[in-house]
């Protein structure tokens, strides 16, 4: 009786657009690790090839190399006498396209029409299901011609036709609501702290979420924030080029500017997230900034904790993605929760976008008030 015989899988050569898109996607990730250094991302695609062979004879790393300028997604750029290559806007969406596809490719496609559902009827954007009697102020287009026509028959009789407005019946409109968000990232030096690259995951989540709410959501606002010694606001086309700095962490002027830039929103739905793996240790007062690593700081966490209860008055609920397992992190993430009621999750670097699609569409859920 023959058994299995295992042999060594050798894949079949591609030609030269197949190897193309596969040398392509490992260069999009490149590019994030090396916050978009295109020169570094092509040595880190050559060492590669060196150790994984991705290349064949018939198309290698310099066809890459040409296929990416023809295709138009870097370029070369002169500045002070110098050439330097650089990524295009193209590959900037490019990025955000394959971060959406890797970290939500799996959400389950909605209805369209890109905004956020309450289950409250009335004057609203889209039809629904259900239908009711005419009202004044309801539209032609919201008239159920099949159901209306059906009464006039009935009430009045197939002789002569008639058509009165009690005989007429509406498809009801669901309200819709908008939804601004703020993404606050950490790129304090801990991010990349023992050997481990933690910037990276939060960009591509970042940037899943901006070209979910582009595609899906474009009533939507998205805002970026990042925080280190102090908090500045980003582009989304920025994200792809951030870097981590030899930085503290201010939660809470990362949490002002949030607070400020949803101060100036008129939707009603606001949320912040925030992507950070360490405790709060730096305050700016005045032109100074108080800093302690060691430990959790009285008067840091107690002014952080402050601004937790701000938000919960303002309604703008703080979802934490802490990407650590430190108890002591663990309990005070929890008090930050406890007084902003929010959420929390202590995710590791593979889990982080699924929590960030879930708490995105639990809040895309909530009523009006």
């Amino acid at each position: 009786m023959r058994g299995h015989r295992f042999t060594k899988f050798v894949p079949a050569e591609q030609n030269g657009n197949n190897k193309f898109d596969q040398l392509f996607d490992i260069f999009q990730q490149l590019l994030l690790m090396t916050s978009g250094d295109v020169s570094e991302a092509m040595s880190w695609l050559s060492e590669l090839d060196r150790q994984y062979t991705l290349t064949n004879d018939s198309y290698g790393i310099g066809d890459f190399f040409d296929d990416l300028k023809k295709k138009g997604y870097i370029s070369e750029e002169k500045k002070d006498g110098e050439s330097k290559i650089i990524m295009t806007p193209k590959a900037e969406k490019s990025i955000r396209k394959s971060a959406l596809d890797e970290i939500f490719g799996k959400l389950k496609r909605s209805k369209s029409g890109g905004n956020h559902h309450t289950p409250h009827l009335g004057s609203g954007d889209e039809l629904s299901s259900d239908i009711r009697e005419f009202q004044f102020g309801d539209t032609l287009d919201q008239v159920a011609m099949t159901e209306s026509i059906k009464n006039a028959q009935v009430n009045h009789g197939i002789g002569d036709f008639v058509l009165m407005e009690k005989d007429l019946e509406v498809v009801e409109r669901e309200q819709k609501t908008t939804t601004s968000t703020v993404v606050m990232i950490d790129i304090s030096h801990s991010m990349i702290l023992y050997g481990e690259d933690r910037i990276t995951p939060a960009k591509k989540v970042a940037l899943a979420l901006a070209e979910l709410i582009r595609t899906k959501y474009p009533k939507d606002s998205l805002d970026i924030i990042v925080f280190g010694n102090d908090a500045w606001q980003i582009q989304i086309k920025d994200l792809p080029y951030l870097e981590v700095g030899p930085y503290h962490t201010n939660t809470v002027a990362g949490l002002e500017l949030a607070m400020d830039i949803l101060r100036r929103k008129k939707t009603r739905n606001k949320q912040i997230f925030m992507i950070t793996d360490g405790k709060p240790t730096c305050l700016k007062e005045g032109i100074r900034y108080y800093k302690n690593s060691f430990g959790l700081d009285r008067k840091i966490i107690n002014k952080t904790l402050t601004l937790a209860a701000q938000c919960r008055k303002l309604d703008i609920p703080v979802t934490t993605f802490m990407i650590a397992t430190d108890p002591y992190l663990k309990q005070f993430v929890q008090n930050f929760t406890e007084i902003n009621n929010g959420r929390a999750y202590y995710s590791n670097l593979q889990g982080l976008g699924g929590f960030v699609l879930e708490d995105f569409q639990r809040n895309r859920r909530k009523n009006v008030k």
